[in-house]
């Protein structure tokens, strides 16, 4: 083989791996820009004519205070919004995605807060049918147009932390979640008017929390 040869192998070679490596770094730059979308999703702001629908059991209802002291009632004072207490006390989650579609119909919310579950772990229900439910919920919120945060609620026990099922729900929808502030507040006495039910001053904590994830995805203004 001549030299004129080998130097035409030899840059084809070097032009072949310079363009595999532009490949590599194309792909790996895509891949980046995907992952950091999915973190960082922003939701719509919204606007003094915007709807939130809070919805779910005795803890959105507001059991263990007076109905004004309610997170749903709290919160419409803070952000100045809209804000329906959807709560019904005693509610499992089987129950609740059988109600949910008629609320999004009749009240066409712009963002939902569910905070669901915690009466199908008092009753020792499937914690899997829960999941279930809730995935099913976040789906009919989002068909409707609206975006949708979850709460954690925590699992009965001596020692309070929140159903793991949350945080796995969150992540295989795509879900902003409040993983532990009703954990949070219900580790101490001062917080809460029962063992599962925050007092006034626990339920403007949950309010805080709450209004705090929605200026954190972009929701509401800090």
């Amino acid at each position: 083989m001549n030299t004129a040869s080998l130097f035409f192998n030899s840059s084809s070679a070097e032009q072949a791996c310079t363009a595999c490596r532009l490949k590599h770094a194309f792909c790996f730059f895509v891949l980046m820009l995907l992952v950091a979308c999915g973190d960082g999703a922003s939701f719509k702001p919204l606007s003094e004519r915007s709807v939130i629908l809070a919805f779910g059991d005795s803890l959105t209802y507001g059991s263990g205070a007076s109905f004004k002291s309610s997170y749903p009632v709290v919160l419409e004072e803070l952000t100045g919004i809209r804000v329906i207490n959807a709560g019904v006390p005693g509610e499992v989650t089987a129950e609740g995605l059988r109600r949910l579609p008629n609320l999004l119909e009749q009240h066409q919310p712009n963002l939902v807060v569910l905070i669901h579950g915690g009466n199908d772990m008092l009753r020792r229900m499937s914690r899997d049918a829960a999941a279930s439910n809730l995935e099913a919920m976040i789906a009919l919120i989002r068909e409707a147009g609206a975006e949708v945060v979850i709460v954690g609620v925590p699992q009965p026990g001596l020692i309070l932390s929140t159903a793991a099922f949350y945080g796995e729900v969150a992540e295989k929808t795509n879900t902003p979640i409040e993983k532990d502030v009703i954990t949070d507040i219900l580790q101490y006495r001062a917080n809460k008017a029962d063992v599962v039910h925050p007092n006034a001053k626990g339920y403007r904590m949950l309010t805080e929390a709450v209004r705090q994830q929605l200026v954190e995805v972009g929701a509401l203004k800090d």
